[in-house]
């Protein structure tokens, strides 16, 4: 194509590409541009880009449309840009203006590969107007089919830069220059979405907290003309936090929670959560310890005022306080772990003053008591809580204990630790071993705080009936101590300083009023009652006061009287009773309620194809023992001078109160003792009780319970009791009174019983052969 010669003219900050329409304003040296152009065949000139560093080497042809004045006035000219062209060297010319020559660049036929390419921009040029709902551009666009031309129309887009445009303008091939606007128009769309985007939700924050605003200020004016107060407490639980004495890590938990609270507004579904979460922390003594009394004395006096007997848990509670007088002394932490050390187990029977030992206990040490009822807890949330994410979530009982007591030291009585239960909702025993681990509990975590919470100078007492159903492992994390019940003497003694004054009181009564003899008192506790603890002869004095209020007062009540107030005795010997015919024996046994005596009856059924039948609703270790006890007999048969016909006959073993079950190896020797009696014909001494687990060869094999079974036997009226051999070292814990009542016999053999339990010859019935 042929060279022109054009007046050129430089322009800053804008680049134009061929097919532009624009106007621009006449200075000095555009003045003499446009006036040379207008002087030269087609009034044409080139534009070009000034740059920074060089001359522009391209540029486009435009034409002169109009010249005239803008709106301010000033001058103006309105120029149409055709082809481009390259620059070559400058040349003088007519007027003031600039000449250069120049040649114009053809981009040649489209070939298909650029129509695709212009399909695919003009869709990306479609969708960027439509985001700015340029729908009449859309139409011009749309009605373009020359690349070439559709490529140029990018001279108009704002957010290509003059750079990008410069470059476009350099760029003669039509495929190359698509394939820049493609790339560079899908990095916009991209970049406008996601701006777009944050714009939209910017702006949908921004309205909701202006609504959300203006509703809780009108809120706020209707509560006020309602006289209401204000309804927004949030800034209140700021302020309460930042005042609380709270440690570092929960400071900042609890803070946490408020900036939530805050940022969400009263229309947050957890902003309830949240203030019930805060209340709670808020509520916990995380700071707060009560001091220890370290007075000794002053200590075991409050006890032994309290409780009577229980030297040994007395004498625990006493080597506590001095252990722990002793750290302070010299400078030592009894606090933020390993502090408390063994968890104290009182295991007994109902009704022997576990729990009121607890608050004495924490009446001793000045500390804060509160009691934890566990029996029948089933779900492992109850000790550990529930987590967060739940509805109606609480913290766990120990939580609780602490926030109730109000001290981050309480005595804290675990209550019928043996009746917890587990099922499909977890284990709770298992949640206790943290709790009672000295190791483990300064950084207990409940799922509902989610906080480390120090229980390590907490004194936990827990209280258990029987042992058996206590897991092993949480066993082993507690220091047993057993309450086995009280002689009749305790029972008088504490009856006499204790449940007396309590009733007179509860009754409205004083002293001289009504008074009780102590032989009454006795009675009571011999003839109407037969009980490890105390809880029967209670009622039984409430119901003796109640009735004596409604006579002339003052009254001495005696046992004469109590036949009157509160009936006749309902317990009276029997052993005698009840051993008066061969093949009854009288053993010991331990119950959930304590000790208790237990008749034993054996007899030879009609028949001749042996055989034992066991009644009396007995567990299986218990029905292996009668196997045994027979085994026995008929393997000593000759030795005992039994004849091989009686053994032919049918046995039958019966352990009367067949509603109450009964299992347990210690009652194989009154077994075989029962067995023997029946087949010589000789009875079973009425004074002689016996308790032992027998062997197949007649060793008599240690037992538990020596205690309680001995307290039993001396409240059954018994006066002489064999005990295994080996259960010799239990006798130091049985009271010195119980043992100054009973004859203790110790023996390792069976034939040791049956040597002297059983009666003469002479004096028993012979059996039925």
């Amino acid at each position: 194509m042929t060279s022109k010669r054009l007046p050129v003219l430089f322009l800053e900050d804008i680049v134009l590409l061929p097919g532009m329409v624009v106007p621009i304003e006449l200075d000095e040296a555009a003045q003499a541009a446009v006036d040379a152009a207008r002087t030269s065949a087609g009034s044409e000139l080139l534009l070009a880009p000034r740059l920074e560093d060089r001359y522009a080497t391209h540029g486009v042809i435009a034409t002169v449309q109009r010249v005239g004045k803008s709106r301010d006035g000033s001058p103006a000219a309105v120029l149409r840009t055709g082809e481009r062209a390259s620059i070559g060297g400058g040349v003088t010319g007519p007027g003031a203006a600039l000449w250069v020559e120049v040649e114009p660049v053809t981009a040649g036929a489209a070939t298909e590969h650029a129509r695709e390419l212009a399909a695919e921009y003009k869709q990306l040029v479609v969708s960027v107007l439509q985001r700015r709902e340029a729908w009449q551009v859309i139409e011009s666009v749309s009605a373009i089919d020359d690349p070439g031309s559709l490529a140029d129309t990018a001279g108009w887009a704002p957010y290509l830069s003059n750079d990008r445009k410069r470059e476009l303008l350099e760029t003669s091939d039509v495929e190359a220059r698509l394939r820049l606007l493609i790339e560079w128009t899908r990095d916009f769309l991209a970049e406008s979405e996601v701006s777009d985007k944050i714009d939209s939700d910017v702006r949908e924050s921004v309205e909701k907290r202006n609504r959300e605003y203006l509703l809780r200020e009108q809120l706020k004016a209707i509560r006020k003309e309602l006289g209401e107060g204000e309804a927004d407490g949030n800034d209140d639980y700021r302020a309460r936090v930042e005042s609380a004495d709270l440690p570092d890590n929960v400071r900042e938990a609890a803070l946490r929670e408020v900036g939530k609270l805050e940022r969400g507004g009263e229309q947050n579904p957890e902003a309830g959560w949240i203030r019930t979460w805060l209340d709670t922390v808020l509520e916990l003594p995380w700071t707060v310890r009560t001091e220890d009394t370290v007075d000794l004395e002053a200590a075991r006096a409050v006890l032994d005022a309290d409780h009577h007997g229980l030297d040994e848990v007395k004498e625990r509670i006493v080597e506590y306080l001095g252990v722990r007088a002793r750290r302070e002394s010299r400078g030592l932490s009894v606090v933020g772990g390993r502090g408390s050390g063994a968890v104290i187990l009182l295991a007994g029977p109902p009704g022997v003053g576990k729990t009121s030992l607890g608050e004495s206990v924490a009446r001793t040490l000045g500390r804060k008591f509160v009691r934890v009822a566990l029996g029948g807890v089933r779900d492992e949330a109850e000790i550990r809580g529930h987590r967060r994410t739940y509805v109606g979530a609480l913290p766990g009982r120990i939580v609780r204990a602490i926030r109730e007591s109000g001290s981050m030291n309480p005595v804290v009585l675990l209550d019928e630790v043996d009746k917890v239960g587990s099922d499909y909702r977890g284990d709770p025993a298992a949640a206790l071993l943290e709790v009672l681990d000295p190791a483990q509990n300064h950084t207990f975590r409940d799922h509902y705080l989610d906080l480390d919470l120090d229980l390590s100078d907490v004194l936990f007492i827990a209280t258990a009936n029987v042992l058996e159903t206590i897991p092993q492992a949480l066993f082993d994390r507690m220091e047993l101590i057993s309450i086995d019940g009280y002689t009749e003497s305790d029972k008088v003694a504490i009856a006499r300083d204790f449940l007396v004054p309590r009733q007179l009181e509860r009754a409205a009564l004083s002293d001289g009023e009504v008074t009780v003899t102590e032989d009454a008192l006795r009675e009571i506790a011999a003839n109407y009652t037969r009980e490890a603890g105390v809880r029967s002869f209670e009622r039984l004095l409430a119901k003796t006061f109640r009735k004596a209020a409604l006579k002339e007062l003052p009254v001495t009540i005696g046992p004469a009287d109590l036949k009157d107030l509160i009936g006749r005795p309902r317990f009276m010997p029997e052993s005698s009773e009840r051993t008066a015919v061969p093949g009854v024996a009288t053993g010991l046994a331990v119950t959930g309620m304590g000790g208790d005596v237990l008749y034993i009856e054996a007899s030879l059924l009609p028949g001749d194809k042996g055989g034992l039948s066991v009644t009396g609703q007995l567990g299986d270790v218990m029905k292996e023992s009668a196997q045994i006890a027979l085994s026995y007999v008929r393997a000593h048969a000759e030795e005992f001078g039994i004849s091989p016909e009686q053994l032919d006959h049918p046995i039958h073993l019966h352990v009367p109160a067949g509603a109450v079950p009964k299992d347990g190896p210690s009652a194989g020797v009154t077994m075989t003792t029962a067995l023997i009696s029946l087949l010589l014909g000789r009875n079973v001494r009425a004074e002689v009780g016996m308790t032992g687990e027998v062997s197949l060869t007649g060793r008599v094999l240690p037992i538990g319970g020596v205690k309680q079974k001995l307290l039993a036997a001396q409240r059954a009226g018994l006066t002489e009791v064999y005990l295994p051999q080996r259960n010799e070292p239990d006798l130091d814990e049985v009271p010195a009174d119980v043992l100054k009542a009973l004859t203790v016999h110790i023996v390792s053999d069976v034939r040791e019983i049956l040597a002297s339990a059983l009666e003469p010859v002479s004096t028993g019935l012979v059996a039925a052969a």
